[in-house]
């Protein structure tokens, strides 16, 4: 069996990873770090949770190492080499914690900005200067603006997430920033799901990659457990407080559709007595990084999130997630339930279906290929009569009554950045299985307020 030893890593990177008690790579960490060690452009498939992260961060430290011995130690300030986009802040601050992690005993410096926090200490900070930068597109793209941001150095360029990045309406920003990069570099894109959008954006930006892909296209892993709880749209929420407490659970991931939905779902588990906190893009970021922090550490029972605001959640075991509402997008649900069942563990991905829902359920079956086994829960059968309702009605109660509801205020998000040492002593809390980003939270160092949209500038 292949350790991290012999797939040809500086031995600094291979000490970092045994300090965490990993010696065999991830089928992804496997394929990844001897291509990307080659320099070739990269276009890697996998499901979340399958240790990509620590693919591309490992032999990205030692390349970016190999060139520091030959050029010799940068002096003044140093040049951003290595870009990595992602599509949230949440992902962004966790990358940025691998990389940390992973080149703690090398003397390169890493950094990551996005927003929901002030600009100032970014300014700062790429003044200074930091050889890694891990950003979001729309606060990236501020600096740019600014010109308070230099790519002109950039060497290695990395898309994660690719696929939710372009859900999100990103990819108009990805060309901008992509025009204003050296044209010689090296390219690695990471999806988990190939859509077109997908195929043309990576052939406008990879030359003759490698492809990688540890699980079948738009699948969803196969050690999680899926199952639909047929159920009345208004007692969803009491058989999820049912669910909760007669089976035990103790860390539940749940989504919701909208943001209204994740709120009013936590007000209606508060009063039977479940512990809960909702996390979206109205939610300011402090507020955010505390509910996350707080179920991460066990303190909350549920979690209550929004797609946008949960991507890149990495939790250890994470044993149950809920569809609350089913996603519009099928693609969501492949993302949704890989939040358990993460690099080969087991997990459980509950599906609570209403009659409105049905078409959504045999959307989702068609695209990954399988019949989801349906179990109703007794004292819950859902009325055989009842008719579906349109989703808008469903998804803003004032519509019911033909009221319009009064406007809220369009929120506009200050934004932040935060510095880091690769060779710093503090080390983020150990990935699940295999090297992945650390999973805890976002890094304390920058003080976080405001807050943002779903879109919004990152």
């Amino acid at each position: 069996m292949t350790t991290f030893s012999e797939l040809g890593l500086a031995d600094e990177i291979v000490r970092a990873v045994s300090e965490h008690g990993y010696t065999t790579p991830t089928p992804i960490q496997l394929q990844a770090i001897p291509a990307v060690l080659t320099g070739q452009d990269l276009l890697g498939g996998a499901q979340t949770g399958t240790g990509k992260t620590a693919g591309f961060t490992l032999p990205l430290l030692h390349r970016l190492m190999a060139d520091t011995r030959q050029t010799g130690a940068a002096s003044g300030r140093r040049p951003i080499r290595a870009l990595i986009l992602t599509p949230t802040r949440e992902l962004a601050a966790q990358v940025e914690a691998s990389v940390q992690t992973y080149g703690k005993y090398l003397p390169l410096t890493s950094g990551v900005i996005f927003g929901g926090v002030g600009i100032n200490p970014q300014i700062k900070l790429l003044k200074t200067g930091v050889d890694i930068l891990v950003a979001t597109p729309g606060r990236l793209l501020d600096h740019i603006g600014q010109k308070t941001i230099d790519l002109t150095q950039i060497k290695i360029l990395v898309l994660d997430e690719a696929d939710r990045m372009l859900d999100m309406g990103f990819i108009k920003d990805i060309k901008k920033i992509l025009a204003l990069l050296p044209p010689k570099r090296q390219n690695l894109l990471f999806s988990a799901t190939f859509s077109n959008e997908i195929k043309e954006l990576t052939d406008r930006l990879l030359n003759s990659p490698a492809m990688i892909e540890v699980a079948r296209r738009n699948s969803t892993v196969d050690v999680i457990t899926q199952k639909i709880h047929p159920v009345d749209r208004d007692r969803k929420h009491v058989l999820l407080s049912h669910l909760v407490k007669t089976l035990k659970w103790t860390q539940v991931l749940v989504f919701t559709r909208t943001k209204h939905g994740a709120n009013k779902l936590v007000e209606q588990l508060g009063k039977a007595e479940i512990t809960s906190m909702a996390i979206h893009g109205n939610k300011s970021q402090s507020a955010r990084t505390k509910a996350l922090a707080e179920f991460k550490d066990g303190q909350l029972q549920v979690l209550v999130a929004t797609d946008i605001a949960a991507r890149g959640i990495d939790i250890d075991q994470l044993p149950h997630v809920v569809n609350y509402d089913l996603p519009n997008v099928p693609e969501d649900y492949v993302h949704r339930i890989g939040r358990t069942g993460r690099a080969g563990a087991g997990g459980e991905a509950v599906s609570l279906v209403c009659v409105d829902e049905l078409k959504l359920l045999a959307d989702i079956e068609k695209f990954i290929k399988r019949k989801i086994v349906s179990e109703v829960v007794p004292g819950f059968e859902p009325d055989p009569y009842a008719k579906p309702q349109p989703i808008q009605l469903r998804s803003h109660p004032a519509q019911r009554n033909q009221r319009p509801g009064p406007a809220s205020p369009r929120k506009t998000a200050p934004s932040g950045a935060v510095k880091s040492t690769a060779s710093r002593s503090a080390t983020p809390a150990r990935p699940a299985s295999g090297p992945r980003p650390a999973a805890g939270g976002l890094p304390s160092l920058t003080a976080r307020r405001g807050s943002s949209g779903n879109r919004g500038r990152g």
